[in-house]
């Protein structure tokens, strides 16, 4: 198998939103709280990111507030088209027992036409489109919507940024949940989700 020649080790924030702001589609740093890199040669050919949701709603909704320090999401991954097929699922399945929660949450942006298809294959319960939102934003401030508003309220924010400040429609994205634990544990976890599971979405061709 052409994938065993990489190996997967954990790198720093610093090295990870190097490469993740450079190749992500995104081009933005994201939450981080371990990372780990596809190596080759000493190269890193992919960079996955896992980190704290940044909204405080999102870690109690998805079950529950006994479990609100127990959510991480995957937050960015990215690999080069270089390596072989299937890299990205090699990279999240190789990453996710080490991820340090047993509720993991990701999504697939709709805007981008992503439907999620590497969770499918890696065994991510899916758990519906997240709800429509705007999101606040501030021109020449690149920062995640859910920071401004942890910050200010839009009173302050208009005052603050005037005709800067605008809400924008915010693009519904696929939600996917995995459950980092043992059957005994998944089944209990899986009692305490707030969404509703789902079958997989399909992309029509």
């Amino acid at each position: 198998m052409a994938l065993e020649q990489y190996k997967i080790v954990q790198i720093s924030y610093k090295e990870a939103m190097e490469i993740i702001v450079k190749e992500h589609y995104l081009h933005r740093k994201a939450p981080c709280s371990i990372a780990f890199g596809l190596i080759k040669d000493n190269k890193i050919e992919g960079v996955i990111c896992y980190g704290t949701p940044s909204s405080s709603s999102l870690r109690k909704g998805i079950a529950g507030i006994d479990n609100v320090n127990n959510v991480i999401e995957l937050t960015r991954l990215w690999v080069n088209d270089s390596v072989p097929k299937n890299g990205e699922s090699y990279l999240i399945g190789n990453t996710l027992k080490h991820c340090g929660k047993e509720i993991v949450v990701s999504y697939a942006d709709t805007e981008q036409n992503h439907f999620g298809v590497v969770y499918q294959a890696t065994n991510w319960f899916y758990s519906g489109l997240s709800a429509k939102r705007t999101n606040w934003t501030i021109e020449g401030i690149d920062k995640h919507c859910q920071t401004i508003a942890d910050k200010y309220t839009a009173k302050e924010i208009r005052e603050i940024y005037g005709d800067k400040f605008s809400l924008q429609p915010r693009s519904r994205k696929h939600r996917y949940i995995y459950i980092n634990a043992d059957k005994r544990r998944k089944k209990e976890l899986l009692t305490q989700l707030k969404y509703k599971l789902e079958p997989y979405p399909k992309q029509i061709l």
